[in-house]
């Protein structure tokens, strides 16, 4: 473990995090991008999800037509009201391109969002995960490399953060489900808040990284996700 690493694992109450069970939020989200794939269906307000910590598995609240959502790794479903779930195993399979250039259905959208969701908000967690391998690469920056059986954005990703309080202030990755050639993100973490001891960003923006600069271009805003509860558990 590098110096930085345990900076932030400190920062993060990484240790005592991960010993707790599961991680409940709200949160509104939308942007550009969920517009494109799901027209006003890409806009949720007041969404409630409850993240599993120990393994990859989050629930959304009455996700569609009343019905909760799953995720557990790369399988997602929509519970039943009566009758069968509708399933779908392997969902990354169907990314990025087949039949979902220009639209995602519900399962679509739920898998992004799912994971996600899951690796922001259990981030303290990974930072000591079995399979994630992390090394220094910056004097402020961390590389992650992710294992294929995790669902996440790509299997590298670069994590910035602010010296004087160690927390994630930008978070680099390829979007591989919009693209796996072009769509570099930019995560723009903001307005840290405190519950239970536990920061979290009550404020995330995503932009496209800038192709010669890196960083976040300004325009256009591609997601974004404002955090109103987060409550570990």
């Amino acid at each position: 473990m590098s110096e930085l690493h345990q900076k932030v694992s400190d920062a993060y109450l990484a240790e005592r995090f991960a010993q707790a069970s599961t991680v409940e939020a709200t949160l509104d989200a939308g942007g550009l991008l969920f517009g494109w794939k799901r027209g006003r269906a890409g806009r949720f307000t007041g969404l409630r999800v409850v993240a599993d910590i120990a393994e990859q598995r989050i629930r959304f609240r009455d996700f569609h037509d009343g019905r909760d959502g799953l995720l557990a790794g790369h399988d997602v479903w929509l519970e039943p009201v009566d009758g069968t779930p509708d399933v779908r195993r392997d969902a990354r399979s169907r990314f990025p391109y087949r039949g979902r250039l220009l639209r995602w259905d519900e399962l679509d959208m739920m898998y992004f969002l799912g994971y996600a969701l899951w690796n922001y908000f259990t981030f303290p967690a990974l930072l000591h995960r079995p399979g994630v391998d992390w090394t220094q690469s910056g004097d402020h920056e961390l590389t992650a490399v992710f294992p294929a059986d995790l669902a996440t954005h790509c299997r590298e990703q670069r994590f910035r953060f602010d010296p004087s309080t160690s927390f994630v202030v930008e978070h680099d990755y390829t979007a591989e489900v919009f693209g796996s050639s072009w769509a570099h993100a930019c995560h723009l973490t903001q307005d840290y808040q405190v519950s239970d001891g536990f920061p979290f960003a009550s404020r995330r923006r995503v932009h496209p990284s800038h192709p010669v600069k890196g960083g976040a271009m300004k325009t256009p805003l591609l997601i974004w996700a404002d955090v109103h509860e987060f409550k570990v558990g």
